[in-house]
């Protein structure tokens, strides 16, 4: 893959953490109330919407640290293309918080603060995308971005040593975002919070992001409730 990184930009990395949208590998969550292909079918079109926001962010470094077999993933030829305007890095990792701190290390490599995202969020469009690496940069410092489930969709780190911390925090919990804060607070970092977004664990989170959202993510919803049995 090739290494987006230039002059022009916001001086940032924009890393977004992404798993193939295999059915029963990604969106588990979202079964019964979709099957796993449908539930694979959403995360691939979630990925696609982060991907295109991330693209016309005017961040000037992007990374995808990713995870799965990208030839059996739903929309597979679409995330390709879309896939090889990033650098891509595997995650590293056996819990979900090594591979975060891991991603962020290896993002930091370029030498920039580090914005990262999942796929969970594709309301997050190019706008907030850049007010958020801006904000991190003005901050000179850290920012969290918390969701609606007491988790969090976004973290940016001028330093990318407490993203160690993260390894230590309970993920996927009601108390997720709150842990990880006080977690970066005994870090030394300075917290700055940006907007909460809902992020997409159940088949409700898909319908409350459909409704705020015009994107694949919205249309795969439509077309999946329309062709759902009565």
């Amino acid at each position: 893959m090739i290494t987006t990184s230039s002059s022009a930009g916001i001086p940032a990395t924009l890393l977004v953490i992404a798993k193939a949208p295999i059915a029963g590998f990604a969106k588990t969550r979202l079964t019964p109330d979709f099957s796993p292909r449908e539930a694979a079918q959403l995360a691939a079109a979630a990925l696609l919407d982060t991907l295109r926001a991330v693209r016309h962010s005017g961040v000037r470094h992007r990374v995808v640290a990713w995870t799965g077999d990208l030839t059996r993933a739903e929309r597979s030829d679409e995330l390709s293309t879309a896939l090889a305007e990033f650098e891509l890095i595997p995650q590293r990792g056996e819990t979900f918080g090594q591979r975060l701190a891991n991603a962020h290390a290896d993002a930091a490599r370029a030498g920039l603060p580090v914005l990262q995202i999942g796929m969970d969020t594709p309301q997050a469009g190019p706008a907030l995308l850049a007010v958020s690496a801006t904000l991190l940069l003005e901050c000179g410092d850290t920012v969290l971005g918390p969701a609606a489930d007491g988790g969090w969709w976004a973290l940016g780190l001028t330093d990318p040593r407490p993203a160690r911390t993260l390894a230590e925090v309970p993920m996927s919990t009601a108390h997720t975002g709150d842990l990880t804060r006080e977690a970066l607070s005994r870090c030394g970092c300075r917290v700055r919070r940006l907007p909460v977004l809902t992020d997409v664990d159940t088949a409700d989170d898909a319908l409350t992001v459909a409704r705020e959202h015009h994107g694949h993510f919205s249309r795969a919803v439509e077309q999946l409730r329309h062709h759902a049995p009565a």
